[in-house]
């Protein structure tokens, strides 16, 4: 059975938005919230821009956050394996044969 899609009524940069989603309500506000500072930030910089255009340059900032993280998330990872190695190898080289 599928579960009901909640709606919720979010403003994003003074547009009124219903949406609907299988997310809970606080979640789906704290991510329009999020889209509307992040909108308000490019406008202050670029006021004689188009709404638009102010989305795009917003949605390029969040996505620039998105994978920026995620290549972080990477090199984390990459640099535990790393360590992890060197521990298995120093305790192997310190166990007796």
């Amino acid at each position: 059975m599928e579960t009901p899609k909640t709606r919720v009524r979010v403003n994003i940069y003074g547009e009124e938005f219903s949406l609907r989603s299988d997310g809970n309500e606080d979640y789906v506000r704290e991510v329009a919230g999020y889209l509307d500072r992040s909108m308000r930030d490019v406008a202050e910089k670029n006021s004689n821009k188009s709404p638009s255009k102010i989305a795009i340059l917003a949605a390029l900032n969040i996505i620039d956050e998105l994978l920026s993280e995620r290549q972080k998330g990477k090199h984390g990872i990459s640099d535990l394996e790393e360590r992890a190695k060197q521990i298995i190898s120093l305790v192997d080289d310190s166990i007796p044969d």
